[in-house]
């Protein structure tokens, strides 16, 4: 797993930045109903979607939490009202908030239940008819059928933390009903095999792949081999749910 205080200070530009986070918010907001007032941003990395889902709805009173002080540190600087803290245990009361995302984060949580445990949380703390947005198989949105995904195809994790039966299934055990969805592109972070294969040499796939002994060493022996390795393959494409707090 990554080390997000270190990661912090890159992460945006090695992201797709501005035009990805633009993207986002906007398909974020397309799913929040109008009439909310309060939204929380669980995950909320280093502030950049939740800053632009706070600018385009004046409205809504917008709240941040992660679990890394790098990460929180900068989306403070954004947004002003971050909190850090764990995304198990969030830091507000039962039915508080109109609205709560999980933007990239549930691929990350591989531990026992940890997944069911995020959307737990944010139907406790979401008010009755309040809205849970997250994204669901973030992984599988890379495959863009380039033959970078060819080559990670054998070393596929084949059950992913974030997949939407799971997550569908944890809504349910949560009072949370599917009532939506929609999609956004990942501007910028279409992978160029050389920067896969960097990766994959800096372990930061540990969500998607599963690379046991001396795998990794021939994953990025391949990608290095790939033509065109400076050319970036086509940009991912995510998808967003939306469930409605029952009661």
């Amino acid at each position: 797993m990554l080390d997000y205080n270190t990661e912090a200070a890159v992460y945006d530009a090695t992201r797709g930045g501005v035009p990805r986070a633009e993207s986002a918010a906007r398909a974020v907001l397309g799913l929040i109903p109008e009439s909310a007032r309060t939204l929380l941003d669980v995950g909320c990395g280093t502030g950049l979607v939740t800053q632009r889902i706070a600018a385009a709805r004046p409205g809504l009173k917008v709240l941040g939490t992660d679990a890394s002080y790098g990460m929180a540190r900068l989306a403070r600087q954004r947004i002003g009202a971050v909190a850090l803290g764990d995304a198990r245990r969030l830091p507000l009361g039962a039915a508080t908030v109109d609205a709560v995302g999980a933007i990239w984060l549930l691929h990350l949580l591989r531990g026992a239940g940890e997944a069911r445990a995020v959307v737990s949380e944010a139907a406790r703390v979401l008010r009755p008819g309040g809205v849970f947005v997250t994204t669901v198989d973030k992984d599988a949105a890379h495959d863009v059928g380039s033959d970078i995904d060819e080559a990670f195809a054998p070393y596929l994790r084949p059950k992913p933390s974030d997949s939407e039966e799971l997550v569908v299934a944890y809504g349910a055990e949560a009072g949370l009903d599917v009532v939506g969805e929609t999609r956004f592109v990942g501007h910028g972070q279409g992978r160029t095999p050389q920067a896969a294969a960097r990766s994959v040499h800096r372990g930061d796939f540990v969500s998607r792949l599963e690379l046991p002994g001396t795998a990794a060493d021939r994953l990025e022996a391949a990608l290095l081999a790939l033509p065109d390795p400076d050319r970036p393959r086509g940009d991912p494409e995510y998808r967003l749910l939306v469930f409605r707090r029952r009661g």
